[in-house]
């Protein structure tokens, strides 16, 4: 993951034939390294190369302004000035990380960096089981209400510092399914590290074929989605851990508590329209845990749709995926 890896292919193929007739069309396909993993980006038609070129330099642009690690990003700089202007994408993102996190009650929430960094779940730190005082002080910056927007300037309270992480693949994945539109792409797909976005359908019309990881097994999956112009977020423990003590312990924090959390659940997987909630919600839902995941969906319906598999190895899957999820395993359906 350290590597960084790229390798942009123009192939030409009559493979794909295009919905409207038997003309061919061309695919072009990046692989490149950002926002601490491997992104991959497929594009169709004639202008699929320099379209996913500009898609590639804005993720990299906002990688550049959103990192927590990099020293010259704006986050990083805002974390130890505790008061500065950003830039619109900047405040476009936290203030939007603000609204969720009213959203879910606080289930999502940016101002959890003191509380990563305790855990040691960033490059370069050592993991650690911290002690409780630590957790109790790094708590006291954690919170919405210890982030103050003024127009175009944010300021933070002395003990806050924040982390896009759990929301800035979404952002940069629907900005750059924006660019891919605007330079002349109706079809592409992109992969973001766990985040996937369809740009339409595919080149013969038929639907995106998404696939769920099996949490149990990275190598297999549990199920299928079918999606066209839609993202697909996966947030799971078993991304990220480490064991101590013979316990496990995930990089997926309630900051409620300042543990990792302990919902009952082993990943979940939002389908929505918009990539920057459906980043959100996977972190989200999987603090909340089943149940209250339940009645959050019962009353934002129309937002997204999720897919839950518990510690228990049973699949959850929300009404409005009952004609695009497929899995050989059985499933319960939940309804509004």
């Amino acid at each position: 993951m350290k590597l960084l890896r790229k390798s942009c292919i123009l192939i030409m193929t009559a493979a794909v034939i295009l919905s409207s007739g038997c003309s061919f069309d061309s695919e072009y396909n990046c692989e490149f390294f950002a926002m601490d993993t491997v992104m991959t980006i497929s594009a169709y038609g004639s202008k699929s190369e320099s379209a996913v070129k500009a898609a590639q330099n804005e993720i990299n642009r906002l990688d550049k302004l959103l990192s927590v690690q990099r020293e010259n990003s704006e986050i990083y700089r805002l974390n130890r000035l505790k008061e500065m202007t950003v830039s619109e994408d900047t405040l476009t993102l936290i203030t939007r990380s603000k609204e969720i996190y009213t959203l879910t009650d606080g289930a999502f929430d940016i101002s959890c960096e003191p509380l990563i960094r305790e855990w040691g779940f960033y490059s370069g730190l050592e993991n650690k089981v911290p002690s409780q005082q630590a957790i109790e002080n790094a708590l006291k910056g954690v919170g919405a209400a210890h982030i103050n927007i003024e127009n175009s300037r944010v300021k933070l309270d002395e003990n806050t510092s924040l982390d896009l992480g759990a929301v800035a693949k979404g952002y940069a994945s629907r900005k750059a399914s924006e660019i891919l539109k605007e330079n002349g792409v109706s079809s592409a797909l992109m992969s973001l590290g766990g985040n996937v976005r369809a740009v339409g359908s595919k080149p013969d019309g038929e639907s995106w074929s998404v696939a769920i990881t099996n949490p149990d097994d990275n190598s297999k999956s549990i199920g299928t989605l079918k999606i066209s112009d839609k993202a697909v977020v996966t947030s799971g423990g078993y991304q990220r851990y480490f064991e101590e003590n013979g316990q496990i312990y995930h990089h997926i924090i309630d900051t409620k508590t300042g543990h990792p959390a302990d919902s009952g659940l082993k990943s979940v997987t939002v389908v929505s329209e918009d990539d920057t909630l459906a980043d959100a919600l996977s972190t989200s839902l999987f603090v909340m845990g089943l149940e209250k995941s339940k009645e959050f969906y019962s009353q934002n319906s129309l937002l997204f749709g999720a897919v839950f598999i518990t510690h228990k190895g049973e699949i959850f899957v929300t009404d409005n995926l009952n004609d695009s999820f497929m899995s050989k395993q059985d499933f319960e359906v939940i309804s509004v």
